[in-house]
């Protein structure tokens, strides 16, 4: 992932253009770092692969570079456990949970079928060992455990799952267990998978090496992580498996090559190679074809415009995330920003106003927008100061008319 910068061009109304140009002139455009010219890569059409639903998506970017019915929802199986991950991470986060706490095994959780940890009923665990239970060795009493101690039963966890997902945006996603084991009311969609994989990667680095685990040991029991990607790929380094008979072999996996970042989803391959061979494709062809780039940072100053009636003439203009663009491998010459503003800036103007947009085009077609803010607040001038400026404003109003 590379910090580069286009030379930035701004559309102004045609009023104000024909004036600024009779009076002022042009501001300067931005120096451009401009890479190396590369070769261009033909893009070809995406791989195949025997899924029933799958996406590939930029992780920065949050571009898609290939599809198949990513909204349908389907059974997640223990791809629920991202979930179930997530909201012990967000109580760990607001101070309502420690690694270190004591939890004592319900015989609920001891007898889940499925997947198991092997924890003993009335023995007591560390949300660490069973965070690592549930992440690593997919354990369906871990998960209720977790579960239970968070909620007092595993329905109300249920309810703080879907919370979860609705403020993360997942409109195709509904939690009645902690587990992934079928129930006809539970179900996601590929999207919402990505999605939740992203948050935890963004919300969570300090926990998000445990996808990458191989391995864990409790009570001298050793499992391995069922991600085959992980030994097949170095640069992969997460994040979960699941199976049902009903689900079939489902894998969300993230890698990480030279800065760039991918978040793959398959559901409903025929068998655990099928995933890992599907998962394993869908990232080369991201990689080999596609190249990510941070264009600019959150709070740089982009521009300094024109204000009229200020006490200050001019005012400095940016984003307020990072902007990254995944384009075709080569592309990046033909990558134009252009700042388009919603009309002409007139205090007073407040701090992280939106004045516009700026918008990042490759061959005409806009690959990314974001809004343009103001980066410091622009008080009213004194009554002189606002007549003359209404005067230039009237001129170029009069010179701009057809």
């Amino acid at each position: 992932m590379l910090m580069k910068h286009l030379p930035i061009r701004t559309r102004l109304p045609a009023f104000l253009l024909v004036s600024l140009l009779a009076l002022f002139g042009l501001f300067s455009g931005l120096q451009a770092q401009v890479p190396a010219p590369q070769a261009q890569i033909p893009v070809p059409a995406a791989p195949s692969v025997g899924a029933t639903s799958f996406i590939l998506v930029d992780f920065h970017s949050g571009h898609v570079l290939a599809e198949r019915e990513p909204d349908s929802r389907v059974e997640p199986a223990s791809i629920t456990k991202l979930m179930t991950s997530y909201v012990a991470f967000s109580e760990i986060a607001r101070g309502n949970l420690s690694l270190d706490d004591q939890v004592t095994i319900s015989e609920t959780a001891w007898r889940t079928q499925g997947s198991r940890m092997f924890v003993e009923v009335g023995s007591r665990v560390s949300v660490e060992d069973l965070l690592r239970g549930v992440i690593i060795q997919s354990g369906n009493d871990a998960s209720v455990a977790i579960a239970e101690h968070l909620g007092g039963s595993e329905a109300v966890f249920a309810s703080m799952m879907n919370q979860q997902a609705q403020a993360l945006g997942m409109v195709n996603t509904n939690y009645v267990n902690s587990t992934g084991l079928p129930d006809p009311d539970q179900f996601t969609s590929a999207r919402d998978s990505a999605l939740l994989a992203a948050a935890i990667i963004n919300d969570f680095p300090e926990f998000y090496s445990w996808y990458s685990e191989r391995e864990f040991t409790y009570a001298d029991i050793r499992q391995h992580n069922r991600n085959r990607l992980l030994w097949r790929d170095p640069s992969v380094d997460g994040l979960k498996t699941g199976h049902t008979s009903s689900a079939g072999y489902c894998l969300v996996t993230s890698a990480s090559r030279d800065g760039m970042r991918l978040i793959s989803v398959v559901m409903g391959t025929d068998s655990e190679e099928a995933r890992a061979t599907a998962s394993q494709a869908l990232l080369n062809y991201g990689f080999r074809f596609f190249e990510t780039y941070q264009l600019y940072d959150a709070g740089e100053e982009l521009r300094r415009e024109r204000v009229w009636k200020g006490r200050d003439d001019e005012v400095g203009l940016g984003l307020v995330e990072p902007l990254f663009v995944t384009i075709p491998r080569g592309r990046y010459d033909a990558l134009q920003a252009e700042v388009m503003l919603d009309s002409t800036l007139e205090a007073p103007l407040e701090s992280g106003q939106r004045v516009g947009q700026l918008a990042i085009r490759l061959d005409g077609e806009t690959v990314a927008a974001r809004d343009l803010v103001t980066h410091q607040a622009i008080d009213q001038a004194g009554f002189f100061g606002r007549s003359a400026d209404s005067v230039r404003l009237w001129f170029g109003g009069l010179f701009g008319s057809n």
